[in-house]
């Protein structure tokens, strides 16, 4: 009797052993990352180095994922591994490289696609909710009731007009006992795949089907990650530390030319900025010192690694900002190489490229103190290109203390100015080929209204700048004229991919046409724009994006499939979406507000500033795999995910394209001021006095507008 109860323990305790350390099977390479996820979730499984010992090995019942592994010779499941999974009744997950079927599928490449999950209410999620599937290969199955679809679809958390016009590949689907996956969803933690919440629910649904149950929120380390929580109280140092990272983001970016990869430019950079996306070379981490430029930013595509290609572009408008936010690195952190690199950008840009040469370096041309785009289309002028890029001359050269760069800034705005028409408006761009069968006299005498403050707001802003610093009254009276039509006419403004971006814009020149005319009505027109665009403004001081009146917007919404990725585009589907601009709002808006506070001592500005840089530093990215990317703001940023994330239709430049002029020059210097205590108006003050400026300005302004 013993011996019988002895054994049926000894039995007891073998099926307890087994059901507790045998449950699941895992077929991977060690450094698949996902083993770390469940290892961090307390998952036990068993890591074997091919099926055929999971078969020998795994008990009824058991659970088996076939993840990822490049040292995979046959991905196949074979007729024989199928019977044995059928008779164990095994919970099998299977993913790319290995494949089901009795050939190897054909293989496609992710490109503009992404997931989409139909049958949504088994995963936990709304129906057609998106992910990424990030520069993966996939097979093109066959299957009429996939989990998951792969297709191009338009959206931001949904895909807006379901499958419609677009071609849908299975992407998860059920053969059987067997979970078929045709990519690498283990993938997704070295890949970036977003967002977050989604997947987590996606492989809540993986790991249920092979029998791992209530595990919770699946605790994973991400590569590239906000700097601090949405409600981390920031202490002063944080700040200074924000500041640090987001200057010497500029040198470890391999951004900066540098004369070993300077062939690679050559070959890669192309007019217009299309198709200029290549991946980073092993020599970008050989610094320039600007003497050859610097490269435009990240393209908003994410590679199989993690990493993302750059845009092997150069700018006019990105070398003057970068200047201005290095040589305010240089005077707060006394690091004199910033300062070099500052003064040969400059000397870049105005002497030595092409963006200042030939024709727009030629009194006698109508394009005569103009800047060139870029140095692939030196002959196209935005205005608003060139209203940064000398605004940002005019600080880097107070920061410098140096003169070299006045004759360039005054013939820069007076360029600018005498081909604006005669109610103040110029129009987005010119072509040089047009202008040079048009006089700038004829430019001058034009009757044209663009009520855009995207293309046109900041060139008043300069003009004011301008006027104060030589009281030249036409630079004030064109100013106002402009100004004062655009405001009649609000709320009817053409917007670009949104419309905040138009509010933000418009906060600088009302800031200084407040400085130049202190009327009620002029305080009244900022207070106006500021109350419509704060009324967005999150409490974790983001703002938040929305489209403007229908019919008005020059790049509007995505509307169908086979429009998504094919131009610019909005970052949002609806208003609503919590997403936040920061290549054309938030930090335009920041340094709008900076001024409007030291113009009217209105302490709702200084509080609004206030939270937007803290919104700065909390999502400034924290990256110690990609160090190009530590230290930079990408576009955009979901303050209710409180990641980096929304809709990538625009061609390249969505969520998590980095821009070094636009974005991180202007998120800087925000910072930069608010530490300081300074203000852009105040900090330039010195040209007024500076008696050789002045006098510069008399000659310039009689020869280039024939006053005599």
């Amino acid at each position: 009797m013993k011996s019988l109860k002895y054994k049926l323990l000894l039995s007891l305790l073998f099926v307890s052993f087994k059901s507790a350390f045998c449950g699941l099977w895992v077929v991977a390479e060690g450094g698949n990352r996902f083993l770390q996820v469940l290892k961090a979730n307390n998952v036990a499984f068993f890591l074997r180095p091919n099926m055929e010992d999971v078969l020998n090995r795994a008990g009824v019942g058991d659970g088996v994922l076939l993840l990822s592994n490049t040292r995979n010779d046959s991905g196949q499941l074979k007729e024989s591994q199928k019977r044995v999974i059928e008779s164990k009744r095994l919970k099998v997950y299977l993913e790319y490289p290995y494949y089901w079927g009795e050939s190897r599928p054909e293989v496609k490449k992710i490109g503009l696609e992404r997931g989409v999950l139909l049958e949504a209410q088994d995963i936990g999620v709304p129906a057609n909710s998106i992910v990424t599937l990030n520069d993966h290969n996939f097979y093109l199955y066959k299957n009429d009731k996939p989990i998951m679809a792969i297709a191009k679809v338009a959206g931001f958390d949904f895909a807006e007009y379901g499958l419609d016009g677009t071609i849908a590949y299975p992407g998860l689907y059920r053969e059987g006992q067997i979970l078929v996956s045709s990519t690498a969803l283990s993938d997704y933690v070295i890949s970036r795949f977003g967002p977050n919440q989604v997947l987590n629910q996606l492989w809540q649904y993986i790991l249920k089907h092979v029998g791992v149950e209530d595990i919770g929120v699946l605790e994973a380390s991400t590569d590239v990650s906000p700097s601090f929580s949405k409600g981390q109280v920031l202490k002063a140092d944080d700040y200074s530390e924000a500041i640090r990272r987001g200057v010497e983001w500029y040198r470890q970016s391999g951004l900066l030319v540098h004369p070993d990869w300077a062939d690679y430019l050559q070959q890669y950079t192309k007019k217009n900025g299309e198709g200029v996306v290549f991946p980073r070379t092993e020599l970008q981490h050989r610094v320039g010192d600007g003497s050859l430029g610097i490269l435009e930013g990240h393209a908003s595509y994410i590679q199989a690694d993690g990493s993302q290609p750059i845009r092997w572009w150069i700018r006019g408008d990105c070398q003057a900002e970068t200047a201005f936010a290095l040589s305010s690195g240089a005077l707060l952190s006394h690091d004199s190489d910033y300062k070099v690199i500052a003064e040969n950008l400059l000397e870049f840009l105005y002497v030595k490229s092409n963006l200042r040469s030939g024709e727009r370096d030629d009194p006698k041309s109508t394009s005569f103190g103009l800047i060139g785009w870029a140095t692939t289309d030196p002959d196209a002028y935005y205005g608003d290109d060139n209203a940064r890029a000398l605004l940002a001359t005019i600080g880097a050269s107070h920061n410098l203390n140096t003169s070299r760069y006045h004759s360039y800034i005054i013939e820069g705005i007076l360029g600018n100015f005498r081909t604006t028409g005669k109610s103040g408006f110029r129009g987005p761009w010119f072509r040089d080929a047009k202008l040079q069968t048009l006089t700038w006299e004829s430019l001058y005498e034009k009757d044209l209204v663009n009520l855009h403050p995207h293309y046109e707001s900041w060139l008043w802003a300069n003009y004011l700048w301008l006027y104060d610093k030589t009281g030249y009254e036409p630079l004030k009276e064109r100013a106002i004229k402009a100004i004062t039509l655009t405001m009649n006419a609000f709320p009817l403004w053409k917007w670009t991919n949104g419309i905040q971006q138009e509010y933000a814009r418009m906060l600088l020149p009302l800031s200084w046409l407040v400085r130049v005319e202190d009327t009620e009505l002029h305080r009244y027109w900022l207070k106006l724009v500021a109350n419509t665009l704060l009324q967005d403004l999150d409490s974790s001081g983001a703002i938040k994006e929305r489209l403007g009146i229908a019919g008005l917007g020059r790049y509007d919404k995505v509307k169908s499939n086979e429009e998504y990725g094919s131009k610019e585009a909005p970052l949002i589907s609806d208003y609503g979406d919590p997403v936040t601009d920061m290549l054309y709002t938030l930090n335009y808006a920041s340094f709008g507000l900076s001024e409007a506070y030291a113009a009217t001592e209105d302490q709702q500005y200084s509080d609004a500033l206030q939270k937007i840089n803290a919104f700065f530093v909390r999502s400034q990215v924290k990256s110690e795999a990609h160090p190009d990317l530590d230290g930079a703001w990408f576009r955009a940023f979901d303050f209710g995910r409180w990641d980096y994330w929304a809709s990538n239709a625009d061609s390249g430049w969505g969520p998590w394209g980095t821009q070094t002029g636009w974005t991180q020059s202007w998120i800087v210097n925000s910072l930069i001021a608010q530490v300081n205590k300074q203000n852009f108006w105040e900090m330039t003050s010195s040209f007024k006095e500076d008696k050789e400026f002045v006098e510069l300005f008399n000659v310039l302004i009689n020869s280039m507008l024939k006053l005599n």
